[in-house]
């Protein structure tokens, strides 16, 4: 194989390296993406638990060591500003319902940046997925024509004159297959663990908008 590959012609070397480079990215996104996905995760069963079970000043100490989880971070951003807000009453007016959805309004943007933190990487795995299959396709149409263009220049359609050229066009998709199978899977199964995951975000955060109105009603 490794000859054949070295006696391939120069477009299908470059699809060859494009593809390696191409595979090798994409399993260094892939076991990025799980250990994102997996701190993520157990980050947000940690602090749920706190949230669940203490004051949000215990609660906030909790979400300051977990920065993976996009609910902590959340949690931390809007508490820290409801409090910001709170040290500056002043003259004992109390938060206004106008600083408190604007404190809401940013913990939106807040779950907006979170997301697609998480989604970094996988449009790359999609691309490598859908794209990688072609780019062999293209290999093999090129390995094709030169095993013709090899019948053509020795006058024979031999098994020896073909096979070479047949088999190049067959490595270069086995090469782009070997590419997409894994970013296909790779990508289906982190995405479903991504909406699983920001489905929580949202509800926690409508959750929590509602606790900050009712926190800072009570303390005005």
């Amino acid at each position: 194989m490794l000859d054949l590959v070295l006696g391939a012609s120069l477009i299908v070397k470059a699809v060859l390296v494009l593809l390696l480079v191409a595979s090798v990215t994409s399993w260094a996104v892939i076991v990025y993406k799980a250990r994102e996905l997996n701190a993520a995760e157990n980050e947000t069963e940690e602090f749920l638990a706190s949230y669940l079970n203490r004051p949000l000043d215990a609660v906030y100490e909790v979400a300051r060591r977990q920065s993976k989880s996009p609910l902590a971070v959340l949690f931390q951003a809007g508490f820290k500003d409801l409090a910001q807000l709170e040290r500056l009453r002043g003259s004992a007016r109390g938060v206004s319902p106008e600083q408190v959805e604007g404190v809401v309004k940013r913990l939106a943007w807040i779950q907006t940046e979170e997301a697609h933190r998480l989604e970094r990487g996988l449009s790359f795995l999609a691309t490598t997925g859908s794209a990688a299959p072609f780019v062999g396709l293209f290999g093999t149409v090129v390995g094709i024509m030169n095993a013709f263009r090899d019948i053509g220049v020795s006058g024979s359609a031999s098994l020896a004159v073909v096979a070479p050229g047949i088999a190049e066009a067959l490595i270069a998709t086995a090469v782009g297959l070997f590419a997409a199978i894994p970013a296909v899977i790779a990508y289906n199964y982190s995405n479903a663990r991504l909406v699983h995951l920001l489905e929580r975000l949202e509800a926690f955060r409508v959750e929590f908008d509602e606790v900050l109105r009712r926190k800072a009603a009570g303390a005005a």
